[in-house]
């Protein structure tokens, strides 16, 4: 019987090791052809009226200057609420836990976190000043692509 059980660990063991070497660069390779830029709206489920102002400011901004890129995927667009529990780790890769907003800026595969939360909250209100800024900074990362 205690054969049965060493054998059994033995041959689990030598699984768990042969899929850890396996050759991911496949995924790396896929990865590495991505340039865009995701802009990313993070938040609660009970939002204030800034958090709606924040949301409304970012999709005016991308449908008036920048409706080509979104429609090629240059530009994508996410709206997510860091309460549910499907969200759980995209919020915890950006570390938002509330109301946040984020441009990652994907070149060749390659990811750049630009938070611009403390700019939402700031300009939020204003959707002309809130639209200007936003767009610098969308025009820059464009760019840098």
């Amino acid at each position: 019987m205690n054969t049965i059980k060493i054998f059994t660990l033995v041959a689990i063991s030598f699984v768990l090791a042969s899929c850890n070497g396996q050759d991911k660069s496949k995924d790396n390779a896929l990865n590495a052809s991505v340039s865009k830029i995701e802009v990313i709206d993070f938040h609660s489920t009970n939002r204030c009226m800034t958090c709606n102002a924040i949301e409304a400011s970012t999709k005016y901004t991308l449908d008036t200057y920048f409706a080509d890129e979104v429609k090629k995927g240059k530009i994508t667009f996410q709206v997510i609420n860091v309460d549910k529990k499907e969200n759980k780790a995209l919020a915890e890769k950006f570390e938002a836990s509330g109301t946040s907003l984020f441009l990652n800026v994907i070149k060749n595969g390659k990811e750049t976190k630009l938070d611009l939360t403390e700019f939402a909250f700031m300009k939020g209100n204003n959707q002309e000043a809130f639209s200007k800024e936003l767009k610098s900074k969308i025009d820059g990362a464009l760019k840098a692509l």
